[in-house]
């Protein structure tokens, strides 16, 4: 099967071909029939596989318990991008971000400075990107901080961290397992053994 194919494209589809110098972050928005949840890594277009039980159903319960916990000002949304520069535009799985940044129902992205969690959810296809190319990323703009989600033994496991302002890198918080307490970016308590619990 072609990939085309896969994406719902007739077999004639013409992938786009990058330009001198690679794709920019405005691209994302003007190119035609991208998949869902391209992102755009250094000038270049990641595509996302298809995601598994696992990686939305943590995306759900992120955004569904970050928003019930957080303070009137702050909303979890997901898979929205972050515009760092002009060659970098990720899209992390889950963001706390001011309510105040919401710029309307066509917004498409997010300032970083307006970023205080990203929250990447590993997958087989995004393993490296996810534990070194995007977090350092997301540390060099200034968000302040940073979660893993990964799965071991089909449960979940969260690696917290936070920004050292004066390296620009993230310190690890802790490594949480069936719950996850923490202070900041505000007073959040998780049951972690939701994600995965048959109702």
């Amino acid at each position: 099967m072609s990939a085309a194919r896969e994406y719902g494209l007739d077999d004639d589809y013409r992938w786009p071909r990058p330009p001198v110098g690679g794709w920019t972050s405005d691209d994302l928005d003007r190119l035609p029939n991208l998949p869902p949840h391209t992102e755009l890594i250094d000038g270049a277009l990641v595509l996302m596989s298809p995601q598994s039980r696992f990686h939305s159903l943590t995306i759900h319960f992120l955004v569904s318990q970050l928003t019930k916990q957080a303070p009137e000002h702050l909303e979890a949304i997901g898979e929205m991008t972050v515009r760092m520069d002009r060659r970098n535009r990720p899209e992390p799985d889950v963001l706390v971000v001011p309510v105040a940044a919401d710029d309307g129902p066509e917004q498409t992205w997010f300032k970083p400075e307006d970023v205080l969690l990203a929250v990447e959810v590993v997958s087989p296809d995004s393993v490296m990107r996810d534990r070194d190319v995007k977090p350092r990323k997301y540390a060099r703009a200034g968000v302040p901080h940073f979660w893993r989600v990964e799965r071991a033994e089909g449960e979940p496991v969260v690696y917290v961290y936070e920004l050292d302002p004066a390296t620009k890198a993230y310190g690890s918080i802790g490594i949480f397992r069936k719950a996850l307490k923490v202070d900041l970016p505000f007073p959040i308590d998780l049951d972690l053994t939701a994600i995965t619990r048959r109702r």
